[in-house]
């Protein structure tokens, strides 16, 4: 199968910036959105879907890019989820991600079916990170920044396996989750989470680890 290419960025006028996110479908953790603009003479080979790269593929292409593309990332709390929804939150990282660049791209190439509302040149691709390389240089930056973080938070909450599945519903996580209960970076606006809540009475909750040690 083709790699992204540059094929579809062509048309558009530079500096152009590809924008994607990652982690729309877990139970916890935030959604974390990339703005990347490439230079189309100088960038890291083995560029594709974040999908389809190896953990450490994926983190070495982000350091790669770090040093010869300009980058922003936008991040929509938990809170912020619950609260939107999580196709507003998705909308509203992406926003987050084009004005941490510090400069209005002349245009930007958004992964997916449709735009944020806002006033900047821009169209949607369907299925952008894998046809379009600025889109999955975004794809791999946001995936790489979430995963950190939900790495750094399994620390504080062990148990729910967040340092391998980030989140996601995985059945080790489903079993913290009964185990363990609710922590404040799970969705409660996501069924999984609300029926744990429904069946403590809507007070299950765990603590940090170095709080539960106090």
């Amino acid at each position: 199968m083709a790699r992204p290419c540059f094929k579809i960025e062509k048309d558009f006028p530079e500096p152009l910036a590809g924008v994607d996110e990652a982690g729309c479908a877990p139970l916890a953790g935030p959604v974390v959105a990339a703005a990347v603009v490439l230079d189309r003479t100088r960038f890291p080979r083995g560029i594709d879907d974040s999908k389809a790269l190896s953990a450490g593929d994926r983190e070495s292409i982000c350091a790669r890019l770090y040093k010869v593309a300009r980058i922003g990332v936008g991040i929509a709390t938990v809170e912020e989820i619950d609260s939107l929804n999580i196709y507003w939150a998705r909308m509203l990282a992406m926003s987050r991600a084009v004005e941490a660049l510090g400069f209005d791209p002349a245009w930007v190439l958004v992964d997916g079916n449709r735009c944020p509302r806002w006033e900047r040149p821009s169209k949607a691709i369907v299925a952008g990170d894998t046809k379009c390389r600025s889109i999955a240089a975004a794809s791999i930056v946001a995936k790489v920044t979430r995963d950190r973080i939900m790495t750094e938070h399994a620390l504080d909450h062990p148990g729910y396996g967040w340092e391998s599945n980030k989140g996601y519903g995985t059945p080790e996580h489903y079993r913290g989750l009964d185990a363990l209960g609710v922590t404040p970076l799970h969705r409660r606006s996501f069924a999984p989470v609300r029926a744990c809540l429904e069946a403590d009475g809507g007070t299950a909750m765990t603590a940090p680890a170095q709080l539960m040690a106090v």
